[in-house]
């Protein structure tokens, strides 16, 4: 699934970046073709100024209008602050020119025809001033600083998308690799926090064997076979992890019973359990009651560690005619609203010691495997917190 979205975020990032290629050509096309209106017109001026120059009349109107068009194109060619441009003659000798590098100018006596060259060798139309047909003008110009950046934006642009891919992608892979290690190193010490639990209560009937002189009480064989159960059921777990589980119709409110009286032989007496379901006449639900369980469990182990070892742990269930809901309420320290989410992810801890695994597994087990959904349904900080499983009837 991340290796499709991997492909589908580099598929959106190409198609900005052609997009915005393709805009900004346009973009560049129209703003070359005003360029070379504006040189025709600057061309045009000039050429009306050259007739002004010579016309010579009485008649005071039409002199006027003359002087009003005369400062009309010194304005259009003044105007023209932008786009270099230089004219010839007809031999090639440059008459005029115009936004030329006056450093470079000051500084290379043949910048002006070196710059002549590159602007006959360009794409540009040449301008024809045409003023008899042995006299004609030549404008050649290129574009202007403006057209020059946006042309070549887009390849800026492009590189620093590649850039920004690149570095997404490193760090990408980097988290995923990092989040890998923290599941399998989480994982590693889940299976012997698992294991420790009934490893320790058998050696502890070991020592009460020694004890009793032979008196061996069946209580005590009970309780044995029951830890030796739980490292079967401990050992079933871990082999579905991975695969997909079978989901079988089972009495949820058993269940929770099973888990919690398993737990409260194991744990402070100052810890208080309760299961109640009758909100559910009928507490039926899709699950694998290994790996459901182990939710149960690793629900109870981090409410126990938020309450210190002392509290209540109290299990409501309801349900509607498609879903069967798990309310798990602890009198603990509470989860501040931004973490309801986070709390879920692997890595996060408020334990010194501890991997942050136990909450990320239960909702794995829960919405992957289950089909189901857990989440934080309520939470106040020093008073408790309230999680809820959504399971499929």
């Amino acid at each position: 699934m991340k290796r499709i979205w991997k492909v589908l975020l580099l598929l959106f990032a190409v198609c900005i970046a052609l997009f915005s290629l393709l805009y900004t050509q346009k973009l560049a096309g129209k703003l070359a073709e005003q360029e070379k209106r504006n040189m025709e017109i600057w061309a045009k001026a000039t050429t009306l100024l050259t007739y002004s120059v010579d016309y010579e009349g009485d008649n005071e109107d039409v002199s006027n209008f003359i002087n009003e068009a005369n400062n009309f194109c010194l304005n259009v060619v003044g105007g023209n602050t932008t786009i270099p441009a230089i004219m010839t003659d007809n031999e090639e000798n440059i008459v005029a020119y115009i936004n030329l590098d006056s450093a470079k100018l000051a500084q290379n006596n043949n910048y002006q025809e070196k710059k002549l060259k590159e602007m006959q060798s360009n794409s540009n139309d040449t301008i024809i001033i045409d003023f008899s047909d042995q006299n004609k003008q030549y404008i050649y110009f290129e574009n202007s600083m403006l057209l020059s950046q946006l042309t070549t934006f887009p390849l800026y642009q492009l590189i620093l998308i590649s850039l920004f891919l690149i570095v997404s992608y490193l760090a990408f892979n980097a988290s995923r690799r990092s989040e890998q290690n923290r599941v399998w190193v989480g994982l590693a010490k889940e299976t012997a926090h698992q294991l420790g639990t009934p490893i320790s209560s058998l050696l502890a009937w070991v020592d009460l064997f020694k004890s009793s002189e032979g008196k061996i009480e069946m209580q005590l064989i009970n309780e044995m076979e029951h830890d030796v159960k739980r490292l079967e059921r401990v050992t079933e777990r871990f082999s579905k992890i991975g695969s997909e589980p079978v989901l079988k119709q089972e009495n949820i409110e058993r269940v929770l019973h099973k888990a919690v009286d398993y737990l409260k032989n194991r744990v402070s007496k100052k810890v208080t359990f309760s299961v109640d379901a009758s909100k559910a006449p009928n507490p039926h639900a899709q699950v694998n009651v290994p790996l459901f369980e182990w939710v149960i469990e690793n629900l109870c182990k981090n409410a126990i560690d938020a309450m210190n070892g002392e509290g209540s742990i109290e299990f409501t269930v309801s349900e509607t005619s498609k879903k069967l809901y798990i309310d798990v309420r602890d009198t603990g320290k509470g989860i501040p609203s931004s973490n309801f989410k986070t709390v879920f992810k692997p890595g996060y801890t408020t334990k010194k010691r501890g991997w942050g695994l136990g909450l990320s597994l239960v909702k794995r087990i829960i919405d992957s495997y289950h089909k189901g959904h857990i989440f934080v349904k309520a939470s106040v900080v020093n008073k408790g917190t309230i999680f809820r499983i959504v399971l499929n009837k």
